[in-house]
């Protein structure tokens, strides 16, 4: 697992991980569409698909939350942002984004490759603490 840099004021752990089957997919799309992001605006739970996008490509602004910054090894940041409505409903959960065979959602740059990216959620301990 790749954990994300801490960003949230108050908080000591990461909100959001990357598996390495996900890394793997992010770099090969990083040899084509240069630095990245992500960003997660709907879907309330487990398979729900953060959207891929060319870092900048998606304009964010105070309607969304940034969870977290991953040092992808041998590229550089990726950030993943929320919509603020959306993380009213993910606050108390920890996410994962891992990879599954399929088709991905709209726009998502890894739509053409035959897979998505999917979040596996998992609650945090007490309110606001790491994962037990």
């Amino acid at each position: 697992m790749l954990e994300a840099a801490v960003v949230l004021p108050g908080e000591d752990f990461s909100r959001v991980a990357l598996t390495a089957p996900a890394v793997e997919l992010l770099d090969s799309l990083w040899d084509r569409h240069g630095p990245l992001m992500f960003h997660q605006s709907g879907g309330c739970c487990d398979g729900s698909s953060p959207m891929c996008y060319p870092a900048g490509d998606f304009l964010t602004a105070e309607a969304d939350v940034r969870l977290g910054v991953f040092d992808l090894p041998g590229r550089g940041p990726l950030d993943f942002w929320m919509s603020r409505e959306q993380f009213a409903y993910w606050q108390h959960t920890r996410l994962t984004v891992d990879v599954v065979p399929g088709r991905g959602s709209g726009f998502s740059l890894e739509a053409p490759e035959g897979k998505r990216f999917l979040i596996r959620s998992q609650l945090l301990a007490g309110s606001g603490t790491a994962p037990s």
